[in-house]
């Protein structure tokens, strides 16, 4: 791990949520490792945050929770733009990945989205970008993304930002393909895909992925106590303030903290 320190984070990388047992994701990040990387989606991480220190107001030394963070590839590019970063992973593997590769300013924890082992109101920012935290299921017969967003927003000052990705339900039915097993009731998409280790071996895996339609994400927004700042439709790579619509796969929510009922 990368020796700076970074508001917020727990004394120990592991979190003790985790003794209920293994992610379903964690056995594909073993396998896949540094291949992650070469997968088409993860090549827009630049333009993305770019996009993303715009949006947000990231500044030299704002300090960012990047909650899913995978190998560490929108870490590390905020870390070089001067922000303070902690990334959480449940996969053991990626947290490794992304701390070997780390830049001064990331550090990264092996740890559960819905249990993040924070301070609250330490973050200026928190991400949760490609499905990697947000949109991962633990139980895909009851997806709990709202666990996620609600541990996102309380890790957040006061007018504080959070963006998240979430896969798009219209796109997902507009689109899909013979190896998709979408789940109206729960909104949940399942899918065997076969996928290559650095090694070229292939093997496959049950993907499932949750599925969001805009209105949704407004009524967790506001569950979690944040206020809705923009609501885009996006492509990895390309993310822009496109109004919501039924042809990109994604949609980018922006919101901000603000206080609850009762509070000065």
């Amino acid at each position: 791990m990368n020796g700076s320190v970074v508001p917020g984070e727990s004394s120990s990388p592991r979190d003790s949520s985790r003794a209920g047992g293994r992610h379903w994701f964690e056995p594909l990040a073993d396998f896949v490792g540094p291949a992650y990387l070469r997968y088409s989606f993860t090549k827009g991480t630049e333009q993305e945050t770019a996009f993303l220190i715009d949006a947000l107001g990231l500044e030299p030394g704002s300090r960012v929770l990047d909650v899913g963070c995978g190998p560490g590839r929108h870490a590390h590019a905020l870390a070089r733009h001067g922000c303070r970063v902690l990334g959480i992973d449940i996969a053991e593997r990626f947290v490794g990945l992304a701390a070997a590769e780390a830049p001064p300013g990331a550090v990264f924890a092996w740890a559960d989205a819905r249990a993040l082992p924070v301070r609250g109101g330490a973050f200026d920012v928190a991400i949760s970008l490609c499905q990697g935290g947000f949109g991962l299921p633990a139980n895909p017969a009851a997806p709990d993304d709202d666990s996620v967003l609600q541990a996102m927003a309380s890790a957040l000052r006061l007018g504080g930002r959070l963006a998240l990705t979430a896969f798009s339900s219209y796109f997902m039915v507009r689109h899909l393909e013979e190896t998709d097993d979408f789940d109206a009731a729960t909104g949940v998409n399942h899918e065997t895909a076969p996928v290559k280790d650095a090694a070229g071996e292939e093997r496959s895996f049950d993907l499932w992925t949750a599925c969001y339609t805009p209105r949704e994400l407004r009524l967790l927004a506001s569950k979690a106590g944040v206020d809705v700042v923009g609501l885009w439709s996006v492509t990895p790579g390309r993310y822009e303030r496109r109004p919501p619509d039924l042809d990109n796969p994604e949609l980018l929510l922006i919101a901000e903290r603000v206080p609850s009922n009762g509070s000065l």
